[in-house]
């Protein structure tokens, strides 16, 4: 079976993100292995493209800022996130099978 990049616990949509820093501009993109690519256009110093991802992902999830908790890897580009009860959800989330 195939480990997918995101599970639910209760409410809390768990998902495992490959950042990627110094883009051309904010997207979520592909599947990639068991994690979701987003690229961001802020630099990697400091933390500070995973702020920046943070604030990106409150409008395509539909969430305040405080829903998004960042788990593990706030200055590397393997990430976890768990993001408290989305409103929205991204197509590529929607395409893949929860079981």
């Amino acid at each position: 079976m195939k480990k997918s990049f995101y599970t639910w616990d209760g409410d809390t949509l768990v998902l495992n993100i490959l950042g990627t820093p110094n883009a051309k501009r904010d997207a979520i993109g592909k599947v990639k292995g068991h994690q979701l690519c987003v690229s961001v256009t802020a630099v990697p110093h400091a933390g500070r493209a995973t702020d920046h991802m943070v604030r990106f992902l409150v409008v395509e999830f539909g969430v305040s800022i405080s829903a998004i908790q960042v788990v593990f890897g706030r200055m590397n580009v393997n990430k976890q996130l768990r993001i408290k009860a989305p409103t929205r959800l991204p197509s590529v989330i929607g395409q893949q099978v929860l079981f």
